[in-house]
């Protein structure tokens, strides 16, 4: 079993010249549209209630955040960064302001070589938006290594998450419910095998 033995905010950053320099650790960022369950994940993740503050207003986190985490099985412990990106899309902004948004968050995928992996979250109700299919198609266009975790699955009835387990069963995808932490483990032992 892998469990989360450390889990620490490190810092925020609005754009790609604030982010930390030489951080020693492997990179992982994890996005998906506003409101998509990124928090509770990161929470689940780091099995800490309040790590990552969560919001019912679509589009509140606009910065870039990074947390310091430590994964630990029967024989040796595994550090790695975890980077929580804006959501995408829906916000209650201006558009000047959601533009900047959306230009820093740009930047910081095309140029942040650190990052090893983006883990994008879809919503298990609604599998196929045109923002994220585009996202994804976008990630995969700059070359970069995609897991796509489906989130709030404990909404969907057992037969609906059979279709869904059955259509994604050969990707890089995880199935998890925040509620009922079905799939966390799994999930968190995936990343520790990862970023070996």
């Amino acid at each position: 079993m892998i469990t989360t033995v450390d889990a620490q905010f490190i810092k925020s950053a609005s754009k790609l010249s604030e982010t930390p320099k030489n951080l020693e650790f492997p990179e992982i960022a994890i996005m998906g549209r506003s409101n998509v369950g990124k928090s509770s994940t990161i929470n689940s993740l780091s099995n800490r209630k309040n790590l990552a503050k969560k919001s019912n207003t679509p589009g509140k986190t606009k910065l870039i955040n990074y947390f310091n985490m430590s994964l630990k099985d029967e024989k040796e412990q595994r550090k790695f960064i975890l980077v929580d990106l804006p959501g995408i899309g829906y916000a209650r902004v201006s558009k000047t302001q959601k533009a900047d948004w959306e230009k820093n968050l740009l930047q910081f995928i095309e140029k942040r070589s650190e990052i090893s992996l983006f883990m994008y979250l879809i919503d298990a109700r609604h599998t196929q938006l045109d923002i994220d299919m585009g996202t994804l198609e976008y990630l995969e266009s700059l070359g970069k290594e995609v897991w796509v975790i489906y989130t709030k699955i404990d909404k969907l009835k057992k037969n609906e998450f059979s279709k869904l387990k059955m259509k994604n069963r050969a990707k890089n995808c995880f199935f998890v419910s925040n509620v009922k932490k079905d799939g966390v483990e799994l999930l968190r032992k995936a990343i520790f095998e990862r970023i070996n």
